[in-house]
């Protein structure tokens, strides 16, 4: 029995691996515990292992590539057209072979344990902002149900806090005190955010390409270091506009028989990457400061006829395709003067 490629379905406990030879022919389909799957790998000839882009799927790819094997990451969306009917575990497995032995494939470069890091750096920081929102959302909810309310911003919600810790007359003493721990909560998140927001600065300032990233107007370390951490290897998007795509920063298409029809942005790929994105392209739509940059120039003109929120995706698209320049060149933004 010569095993040539094997998919294998990841999960908590139980796998399921599909291998075939060099004529695309299964020669074995059988289920792993999780104690089983090193050892299975590891009498294996080296081969080809298909494995989704899923939880767990870096760490096994990692512990795979150690025992010699070519370890092809794929995004779940991509495997899904594989799947013969009446989905299961072994259909899936099966899906991903074969999948992973397609040359027009698109593959995800396993990450290092590093940037797992800086990644789990900014799931921590946006958590923590979410817990954030919602105490102070809650804050504002409750002292509303007593006549206290404060302007929209964080700012005005946080002298609601303040109220709690002082203790104002206005306040009964039984709802300050329920109320209270949310106020110590928020103080609390509000020193952890602050540690994570300097950690991440330090780790874009060590990090050579999230150094020539900030060169681009709108783009911080935030944004910089998580773009590093994530893309990996450019080389995997045939070019700028890929890029973009891979992000959701394009339009929709639904075109046929020749006629091209565009739709709202198709918001596929990562969110969060996306987010920072949009974000840095209305930090620069809201800099008013006279400039002679091409790129704020060009999202100026745009902003005479289209509503403001549309100019900063496009924006955002425009920033993408910087960011896939600027790291697959080893380069710096330069800005240029509009002509």
């Amino acid at each position: 029995m010569t095993v040539v490629t094997v998919g294998l379905d990841l999960a908590k406990h139980i796998f399921y691996v599909h291998a075939v030879d060099g004529a695309d022919r299964p020669v074995m389909a059988k289920m792993l515990r999780r104690r089983d799957v090193i050892p299975f790998f590891a009498s294996l000839p080296r081969c080809v292992v298909g494995l989704e882009a899923c939880c767990s799927a870096h760490h096994w790819a990692r512990e795979l590539a150690v025992l010699g094997h070519d370890v092809r990451l794929i995004s779940p969306a991509y495997v899904k057209p594989y799947v013969k009917r009446q989905k299961n575990d072994a259909t899936d497995a099966a899906a991903i072979g074969e999948a992973a032995t397609r040359t027009s494939m698109r593959f995800i470069k396993p990450c290092t344990i590093a940037n797992q890091a800086v990644l789990m750096q900014h799931k921590v920081r946006e958590m923590l902002v979410g817990q954030r929102t919602q105490i102070l959302n809650g804050l504002r909810g409750h002292l509303a149900e007593i006549g206290i309310i404060a302007a929209q911003g964080a700012r005005h919600a946080r002298a609601l806090a303040d109220i709690l810790h002082l203790g104002d007359e206005s306040i009964p003493e039984e709802v300050r005190a329920a109320l209270l721990p949310l106020a110590v909560q928020l103080d609390y998140l509000d020193v952890r955010i602050t540690e994570a927001d300097a950690a991440i600065v330090k780790l874009a300032k060590s990090d050579p390409v999230s150094n020539r990233l900030m060169s681009i107007s709108g783009i911080g370390p935030v944004a910089t270091s998580a773009l590093s951490a994530s893309v990996g290897d450019p080389s995997a998007f045939s070019g700028s506009r890929e890029f973009a795509a891979f992000l959701g920063l394009v339009p929709r298409q639904n075109s046929s028989g020749g006629k091209p029809r565009l739709g709202r942005i198709s918001k596929m790929g990562n969110a969060y990457l996306r987010k920072l994105l949009v974000v840095g392209a209305h930090a620069v739509l809201y800099h008013r400061k006279k400039h002679s940059d091409a790129l704020r120039c060009w999202a100026d003109r745009l902003l005479e006829s289209k509503p403001f929120k549309l100019v900063a995706v496009a924006l955002a698209n425009k920033l993408a395709r910087l960011v896939f320049a600027i790291m697959s060149q080893n380069s710096r933004y330069r800005s240029v003067p509009a002509q």
